[in-house]
């Protein structure tokens, strides 16, 4: 019976092992969310260095640009940037700021005089062209401000 037992533990142990990199390698090879400053340092003044300090990371895990045109980054107010022409290079990140700015590879400004994403909680959502949702990431005030979403 020990055997049996032992048996049956060690399987289901693997089979919890081969689930996990599954879930894990979910967003190794694609588009998704990183890490997320909510809470801009400091006091919120409005000022547009602070509405800079408020941004969302998106990461392109694969080995091609990916044409971002037509993405949408959305919160649960319903506020949203939709991206313009732009690809996103392979293995590369780009910070998405609240603020006003001037466009390059590794930064876009949504050109907001307001705070889009909320203090106390709120959600990303990075939303294909078609609608569809790709990734989504939550937070609460327990976060500190910042948000590692993958």
């Amino acid at each position: 019976m020990r055997i049996h037992v032992a048996a049956l533990a060690v399987a289901a142990g693997s089979l919890l092992l081969a689930a996990t990199p599954a879930q894990a390698a979910a967003h190794q090879g694609g588009l998704h969310l990183g890490k997320i400053q909510y809470d801009s340092p400091g006091s919120d003044t409005r000022t547009n260095t602070s509405l800079n300090a408020e941004w969302v990371e998106i990461h392109n895990n694969t080995r091609s640009a990916i044409q971002l045109q037509g993405y949408k980054l959305k919160d649960n107010t319903g506020y949203t940037y939709t991206f313009g022409s732009y690809r996103i290079g392979a293995y590369k990140t780009v910070r998405v700021h609240t603020g006003k700015g001037t466009n390059t590879a590794a930064h876009r400004y949504w050109g907001r005089g307001s705070y889009v994403w909320n203090n106390t909680s709120d959600k990303a959502r990075l939303i294909k062209p078609s609608g569809t949702q790709l990734d989504s990431c939550a937070w609460t005030t327990s976060n500190n401000g910042t948000k590692y979403c993958h």
